[in-house]
């Protein structure tokens, strides 16, 4: 998590930090999940009768336990089994569920679980997987009138989870009719979204009512999914998620939940489940891909056209990756003038743990071969990569995809201030090593839905409770729209309490991710603020007997006829005594501001300089420079945190993190040998600008942050390694045996 430091203000906002995993029920019980240990095979029986004998153990589920609770679920492609019917996926995939007394108990019993396996050819990279016959899921999952965010399952015959496509102009004549042609093939890998608290659900199954506590990101979308897998009406499921600790994307949509629900069904218990670091990587990742660019350029250095193709590895089930992929190829061609464009996409089932969302949604993966491709033209070309970025870069007010918000953002100020800031701190190679430094710009079409409700609830002491569904997870979400609120309402940061994300109690938002918080939810709480003014010099001018017209506002006070009156004084004097309070309800739907979408681009503006040893390959990040390219910052340190935390996870995937198998297994489900950055890895020295220009749809101008310092990083690390060593690299992560590879490869050539 990253957040700023923690005055007592923000204590008093945020309140006491809880975890879903501390939640307790009367009469709870505890879920170990039985995990196959196969990748790919049919079940051909279950024995768990030594398992039912160990003392305290309530119920062992399996998949024909479940009866009609046994149906898929997946808001795009409804493809996953809440346990493994009749064949498992991938290695970890959960077979059975063990419900007992005390963790301990469920977890010896679930040792006692066996499972019989007949095996099927094991297909874990896209490549193979897409030539194969071999199917991994036998039937298309494609619905009449299924869709998300204008998402819709794809037909396919073969191992594809979805397919996609983009382009316009005549892509193939102009790089035919191109002064030079550059190729880059780039690898990005399979990373896992390391958050300090895991996966846990929490369920309680009542006959017509289901409470769910979770570390779901998107509360009412997992209640959709639990309503329709128990036939039940949205309002009968409950879902809450308290405070929780990191989710980087990787805890948006349904996970957990249906698993934990569906074994209080069987059991008749309120049921907890959770994971150890293990389950969790067996549970989600980030998508991982091959991309290739091929750029054309004309004899002035300018982009002519741009071939992409895109495969992803997702995985056993398509759970978001369908989306991620579309967002990855609108995202992969970078923020330049391209006259000519094609980008093809292909997310490929395969027996690996399944992908979903994950920070920065498709632009890192793109941005690899994309940004890197641009680097290995300049050194074709003969140019400076930032000056041939700045021949190519969009104004702000072009368009980048046609139909969709004009480019809000200066994009040249942003690479200047990234130059100015690497030059004014450059060194001289220490001996031994060799230096290098890169550049990297993306633009991400962010925001998602523009669809969010907030609600504000002034008190007799003119104290304020804001209620709203998006979900805290150390971001720092509660203290920039309790900021919002008592700006608007010109109340003390103290006076505002946040309640969030109780889908009985809050109200309706369409999700927390794609940095859209601040903006779109922002956008929501400046509209219950204004309602409840609204509300306010009506009541003011009921008891001072005037129309409504003649109260105005000002500086937080109304003035109906000669009186001014603070909006406590309104609020007890229209009830009467020293109590009451005015409610202010705010809606943000696709209309006037936001109607058009992206709600805003998302900025990626990155530089770094790095140092290679040359004896060993390991690579030292001297120097990180991140552009906050934000419009306004309603809290900078909340802002300049989640770039260093979103750039320190880009750091991560450039050099350290890979999820590794070793034919179908998982060889590094764990924390010592998955190796995150550390304290150690910090760059020696980083710069954090902020560009507030007020270009945003949001907040007094405000646009999203939390995943663009992400996205361009691996890329930028990536060409300044180049740089430095004289070989390109073309697979992340940079560990020292590759790097030092490429260094023999520089010596050979």
């Amino acid at each position: 998590m990253t957040a700023g430091p923690r005055s007592d203000a923000w204590e008093k906002v945020t309140g006491r930090a809880r975890y879903a995993v501390d939640m307790v029920m009367p009469n709870m019980a505890h879920a170990a999940v039985v995990r196959s240990e196969r990748a790919h095979a049919r079940i051909a029986g279950i024995d768990r009768a030594e398992a039912e004998a160990v003392g305290g153990v309530i119920a062992v589920v399996t998949a024909d336990d479940l009866g009609h609770l046994g149906r898929r679920f997946g808001h795009i492609v409804p493809d996953h089994y809440v346990l493994a019917k009749g064949k498992v996926r991938y290695y970890g995939e959960p077979v059975a569920v063990v419900v007992a007394e005390t963790p301990h108990q469920a977890a010896d019993a679930a040792g006692l679980v066996w499972v019989d396996y007949d095996d099927l050819p094991v297909l874990t990279d896209s490549a193979s997987a897409l030539a194969s016959d071999v199917l991994i899921h036998e039937q298309s999952y494609t619905e009449p009138g299924q869709e998300f965010l204008g998402v819709a399952p794809t037909p396919s015959a073969d191992n594809a989870a979805h397919r996609g496509e983009l382009a316009w102009g005549d892509a193939e004549t102009a790089l035919a009719a191109a002064t030079t042609v550059v190729e880059t093939t780039a690898t990005f890998p399979l990373v896992y979204g390391y958050a300090m608290e895991t996966y846990n659900a929490l369920a309680d199954w009542q006959p017509g009512s289901l409470h769910v506590v979770s570390t779901a990101q998107h509360p009412l979308m997992v209640r959709k999914e639990l309503a329709r897998m128990f036939s039940l009406p949205l309002a009968a499921v409950r879902v809450e998620v308290p405070y929780i600790g990191g989710g980087y994307g990787s805890k948006s949509y349904t996970k957990l939940e249906p698993l934990a629900a569906a074994a209080s069904w069987a059991s008749g218990r309120p049921v907890k489940v959770t994971t150890d670091v293990e389950g969790a990587m067996y549970t989600t990742r980030a998508d991982g891909a091959v991309v290739t660019v091929r750029t054309g350029f004309d004899a002035g250095a300018r982009i002519c056209a741009r071939d992409i193709d895109i495969r992803f590895d997702t995985g056993a089930y398509a759970d978001n990756s369908p989306l991620v992929l579309t967002k990855s190829i609108n995202r992969s061609f970078g923020p330049y003038r391209i006259p000519n464009l094609r980008v093809r996409g292909v997310a490929a089932y395969t027996n690996t743990t399944p992908a979903s969302s994950y920070r920065g949604f498709g632009a890192p993966q793109g941005a690899l071969a994309s940004e890197l491709n641009m680097d290995m033209a300049a050194d074709r070309l003969g140019i400076d990569p930032v000056e041939l970025r700045r021949r190519n870069l969009l104004a702000p007010g072009d368009t980048i995809i046609d139909g969709k918000r004009p480019l809000d953002a200066d994009l040249a100020a942003d690479l200047d201030a990234i130059v100015s800031a690497l030059d004014s701190h450059r060194a001289a190679p220490e001996p031994g090593t060799l230096r290098g430094r890169a550049v990297a710009v993306t633009a991400s079409d962010a925001g998602a839905s523009p669809i969010s409700t907030a609600q504000v609830r002034m008190h007799a002491d003119g104290s304020v409770t804001l209620l709203v569904s998006s979900t805290e997870m150390g971001q720092g979400s509660r203290t920039a729209l309790a900021q919002i609120a008592a700006r608007e309402l010109h109340v003390d940061l103290d006076s505002v309490a946040v309640g969030q994300s109780d889908t009985r109690f809050t109200p309706f938002e369409w999700t927390t991710g794609a940095s859209r918080t601040t903006t779109v939810v922002g956008l929501a709480v400046q509209a219950a603020c204004a309602d409840l003014w609204d509300n306010l010099r009506a009541k003011a001018a009921e008891s001072a007997g005037v129309p409504v017209d003649e109260v105005v506002v000002h500086a937080g006070r109304l003035h109906p006829a000669a009186e001014t009156l603070t909006p406590a004084e309104v609020i007890r004097r229209w009830f009467g005594v020293d109590a009451g309070e005015v409610v202010g309800v705010g809606v943000i739907r696709r209309d006037g501001a936001t109607e058009m979408l992206p709600p805003f681009w998302e900025i990626g503006a990155v530089g770094v300089e790095v140092s290679v040893n040359e004896a060993t390959g390991e690579v030292t990040v001297e120097h990180l420079v991140t552009v906050g390219d934000v419009g306004h910052a309603v809290n900078p340190e909340l802002v300049k945190g989640q770039d260093l935390g979103a750039a320190t996870q880009g750091l991560g995937i450039a050099l350290w993190e890979e999820m590794v198998y070793d034919g179908e297994q998982l060889t590094n489900p764990n924390l010592i040998e998955y190796r995150v950055p550390r304290l150690r890895d910090t760059p020696r020295r980083i710069t954090s600008v902020l560009a507030e220009r007020g270009d945003g749809a949001g907040p007094y101008g405000a646009k999203g942050a939390g995943e663009g310092a992400l996205n361009p990083v691996p890329a930028a690390v990536a060409a300044a390694v180049g740089r430095a060593v004289g070989v390109w690299p073309t697979e992340l992560p940079l560990t020292p045996p590759r790097v030092w590879s490429l260094l023999h490869q520089a010596g050979a050539g």
